[in-house]
């Protein structure tokens, strides 16, 4: 049976992933309708990537013997002034993300659950290269500044970007 501080936590946590993937999936509406297709398919992957997060973490309290359980959230921001400004809080996100993840690593090493802190070693790995990407990302859309003919590339670059197979949940 899962710890219950541990199980509020993680529940807390699939809070936090449910709103990623609505966040993700605003910037995406906002990216198809501002011109930039590739960016937008690229944030409907990762929104739908940040669900399969949320499912991970929903399954895992079950298996456990535990209840997950969703909660209220509040609806995204829709409105966007560009593609910099888009990519600037994906990466406000992800570390607000991130720092959570590790939140809830502590609780789960306090409380001893050292079964839900090895399941959690893959969301800190995850983060960890979610932080790189939207790191890289954002550099080269600084590198382009305002050029028309730069950020068309790098759409173009977002539309071909994979996002990495999911793993089973």
């Amino acid at each position: 049976m899962i710890n219950l501080k541990v199980q509020s936590a993680i529940n807390e946590q699939i809070k936090k992933e449910e709103y990623s993937s609505r966040l993700y999936l605003a910037m995406a509406i906002w990216c198809e309708t501002s011109g930039y297709p590739g960016a937008a398919k690229f944030l409907y992957e990762h929104a739908d990537e940040e669900r399969m997060h949320m499912m991970k973490l929903v399954h895992y309290v079950n298996d456990r013997g535990g209840n997950a359980q969703l909660m209220d959230i509040e609806q995204p921001t829709s409105k966007f002034e560009s593609l910099l400004d888009v990519f600037e809080k994906v990466m406000e996100h992800e570390k607000y993300i991130t720092e959570s993840i590790n939140n809830l690593y502590e609780v789960a090493l306090t409380e001893k659950d050292y079964t839900t802190s090895n399941f959690l070693q893959w969301y800190i790995t995850e983060q960890l290269e979610e932080e790189n990407l939207f790191n890289t990302i954002l550099d080269k859309i600084k590198l382009v500044g305002t050029d028309k003919a730069g950020m068309f590339h790098i759409d173009k670059e977002l539309d071909g970007m994979a996002v990495a197979p999911a793993p089973a949940v």
